[in-house]
């Protein structure tokens, strides 16, 4: 896991061969990130199910309950297989405007 803090959010990578190991070693890391926003770049090189992708599923509700954003980014995933207020986007500029749309709804009170 590969972590760079940014101005507004955490970017975290993975190194890791498969989605599910890498979610095991952020859950075990997550409440270190607790009050941030998280984007997660996921390799595009990664052999993955729709399944694997829905083992962030439970964070990024916790992280939208906290008041943070939680994307991940990822070119292969189909974004029509997932729920629509689950943030799965091809690029880090797409993450990027998610998180500035999603502070602007808090500060309007959505």
């Amino acid at each position: 896991m590969i972590v760079e803090k940014k101005e507004t959010y955490s970017l975290i990578s993975t190194k890791e061969n498969s989605i599910q190991e890498f979610y095991k070693y952020f859950d075990k890391q997550a409440d270190n990130f607790k009050n941030e926003n998280l984007i997660l770049e996921l390799s595009n090189f990664i052999n993955y199910k729709k399944e694997d992708f829905l083992l962030f599923l439970d964070i990024a509700q916790e992280k939208k309950n906290n008041g943070t954003s939680f994307v991940i980014v990822n070119a292969k995933a189909n974004i029509e297989d997932f729920p629509e207020d689950f943030n799965i986007v091809p690029t880090i500029i797409e993450a990027e405007d998610i998180l500035e749309m999603e502070a602007i709804e808090r500060e309007l009170g959505f």
